[in-house]
């Protein structure tokens, strides 16, 4: 169980420290400074649905397994 928490916050501080491309990057420092942090916050919040759908399957998978 601790791996799994250790998994989650490791997921979680990845992300946060590695939203954007190359491409959007470069769009980022284009629009401006405070543009580009807006920009960045909408590639986190797009990104979340995906990663929280992936860790419930695999929690399911996990206490399934467990219970086998």
């Amino acid at each position: 169980m601790k791996n799994m928490y250790f998994l989650i916050v490791f997921q979680l501080i990845a992300l946060a420290g590695t939203a954007q491309c190359a491409i959007c990057t470069k769009t980022a420092a284009q629009i401006g400074e405070e543009a580009g942090k807006g920009f960045n916050v909408g590639i986190l919040y797009l990104a979340a649905m995906p990663f929280g759908i992936m860790s419930y399957v695999a929690y399911r998978w996990w206490k399934n397994e467990k219970a086998s």
